[in-house]
């Protein structure tokens, strides 16, 4: 689709002129009182900031210990002060901040590197060199991120920069020409899309940031005319790893480097073509693509998770809410708009992306003005390309995942569910820890949070689910009927290993305006065959356990029906900072050790 629209493209391309530049004073001088309340305070933190010190010392921390957050705290931290120093000098206009602005380029030029340690590597899924080859850059997210960045200080701030010297502009652009240009146009990273590689986020998001790069600085047409062509191609890749439906394998997170970065993308393709791509937002994928997220909300900063992605997510901001407008979604405009105004950070100060923070201040007030509702009960639905069920009614929010073990960013989690009662969680997924070493290695799944066993699943015989796309749901049926949606699977694929285990049925059923069922039945091919039957169920609130009921507090009711030996109660200290930016306090698991091959939880 985008290849086909590119190729078709012969005209001059028109000027990317998104934000109103530092001397445009009739939008600078005219922010909103809200908008000049909340920078207001910080005015004195950047007068002279002092940014911390990069040693190569924490970028070799990764390979010789794992350690990912050292690095890379200080390389955000920079990034973040710098695009914060830029818009109070927009603001203000007052050469307060103009040192601190130049002190911040010039360190991020000097870098050795702006790929991070994790990234390091010139072959896809390899392990990262020690240290960086600085006469070779690599293309990661976080160097196109960098490159991005720079690039919109150049824009906005291009004749006061060249006021105080030439110099400074002149570095900025070679050091793009070196990191960003060159090996974009002359090499091939992984991301770029070959063939029926797999993508992710990462084919996007890098290309956003390097279109940014080359429509916001000055670059030739013979330069910019192969960027466009090259980006166009990726786009493709990167949908094509959707289903028409729109889900996002990864998650509800990486909605924001998916959908949301392909949303500006198109956005900058539509202004340097005069709306050449303006038809592409009629697309039922790149509808689907958008409302994924409203689909997905649970309640408050709850969504629903699987695979890396985190329960609780940032409140919404500009960019959900335009392309909602975009696709005319008005239910999604006015949650959106809700969701904004409940923010503390509506400016997103912790956002390294300066294009994102420029569209908060740009679009404020049409947002908090915009009529808004809290969520409008969305349709049930069932997500065919991931195998995702979601369904709701007034108390219940209940989610099923059958799919495989081979999404992105995968957890062994075929089969798992997660409910919500009233807008809280009840049966929860844990998420994903601090990204280490680990988490993208061969040891992935010696990680306790991507195990089967820690999500709402069975062990069999002590053994967990499997990695990879044979290890899968099969005969999956679901109907999205008014009154009491269901899904039914096979899981025994995800335990295929286990030669005797003929099926294992999971049926999850929510009876609306009354209960959730979940029914699991064994059988095995051989009856003389017996199983070691374990229900895991991961928790929010501390079960109490009196027979054949559970409770958590006194509002949600679980009763078990089959020949149950024993249940046990484990508390899941939650002592990643990651994991408790989601958890407030400890998770729990229930092990609810069979003694029959059928297990129904009734969830009042």
């Amino acid at each position: 689709m985008f290849k086909k629209i590119a190729h078709q493209y012969q005209e001059d391309f028109y000027e990317f002129q998104p934000f109103p530049k530092i001397n445009d004073r009739s939008f600078w001088d005219h922010l909103s009182d809200n908008i000049l309340e909340h920078f207001e305070p910080q005015k004195s933190d950047y007068i002279d900031y002092d940014y911390p010190i990069l040693p190569i010392s924490k970028f070799m921390d990764y390979k010789r210990h794992g350690n990912r957050a050292d690095y890379e705290s200080i390389y955000f931290e920079r990034r973040r002060h710098l695009n914060t120093a830029v818009l109070l000098e927009c603001i203000y206009n007052n050469d307060m901040f103009m040192d601190t602005i130049i002190n911040g380029i010039f360190l991020l030029c000097e870098e050795s590197a702006w790929q991070l340690p994790a990234h390091n590597s010139y072959i896809r899924d390899t392990p990262s060199h020690i240290v960086p080859d600085h006469s070779r850059p690599i293309l990661d997210l976080f160097a196109c991120e960098t490159g991005a960045l720079l690039a919109m200080i150049d824009y906005l701030l291009g004749d006061k920069l060249d006021g105080i010297s030439l110099q400074i502009r002149s570095r900025i652009h070679q050091e793009l020409d070196l990191r960003i240009i060159r090996p974009y146009l002359n090499e091939h990273f992984w991301w770029m899309g070959h063939g029926d590689e797999p993508m992710n986020n990462w084919t996007i998001w890098c290309t956003q940031n390097i279109l940014f790069t080359f429509f916001l600085t000055p670059q030739s047409d013979v330069s910019r005319k192969k960027a466009f062509q090259k980006a166009n191609v990726s786009i493709d890749y990167f949908l094509k790893e959707y289903g028409d439906d729109g889900c996002c394998d990864e998650g509800a997170l990486y909605y924001r480097h998916s959908g949301l970065c392909l949303f500006n993308t198109i956005e900058l393709l539509n202004a340097i073509t005069h709306n050449a791509y303006i038809e592409v937002y009629a697309e039922e994928k790149i509808q689907n693509m958008c409302a994924y997220i409203y689909y997905v909300h649970v309640n408050d900063r709850y969504y629903i998770n699987f695979s890396d992605c985190s329960a609780v997510l940032e409140r919404f901001s500009a960019r959900e809410f335009l392309f909602a407008k975009r696709t005319q979604n008005e239910n999604m405009m006015a949650h959106v708009a809700w969701d904004y105004k409940k923010s503390d950070d509506p400016f997103i100060r912790d956002e390294i992306n300066l294009f994102y923070r420029l569209q908060n201040i740009q679009h404020y007030d049409t947002i908090v003005n915009y009529p808004s509702h809290d969520l409008t009960m969305p349709p049930d639905i069932y997500y065919e390309s991931v195998g995702l069920m979601v369904v709701r009614d007034n108390t219940f929010t209940l989610a099923v995942k059958s799919g495989d073990n081979d999404d992105n960013h995968n957890h062994n989690d075929t089969g798992s569910f997660t409910l919500y009662k009233h807008g809280l969680p009840v049966f929860v997924d844990i998420g994903v820890e601090s990204y280490t070493a680990k988490t993208f290695s061969k040891d992935r799944y010696s990680i306790w949070t991507m195990q089967s066993d820690y999500h709402n699943l069975p062990t069999l015989n002590g053994k967990m689910q499997l990695a990879g796309k044979d290890y899968k749901a099969t005969e999956v049926h679901y109907q999205l009927d008014l009154e009491a949606p269901s899904i039914y699977m096979n899981l025994a694929h995800a335990y295929t290993y286990m030669t005797s285990l003929s099926a294992f049925y999971r049926e999850v059923t929510l009876y609306k305006g009354e209960k959730i069922k979940i029914k699991d039945h064994l059988e095995c091919g051989d009856t003389s065959d017996s199983f070691d039957f374990v229900s895991n169920l991961i928790t929010y609130i501390e079960p109490k356990v009196e027979g054949n009921d559970i409770f958590l507090e006194d509002w949600v009711h679980i009763h078990l029906d089959g020949s149950i030996h024993s249940i046990d109660v484990e508390p899941l200290a939650i002592l990643d900072p990651r994991l408790q930016k989601s958890w407030d306090h400890d998770l729990y698991r229930l092990r609810i050790h069979m003694a029959s091959d059928t297990l129904t939880i009734s969830i009042r």
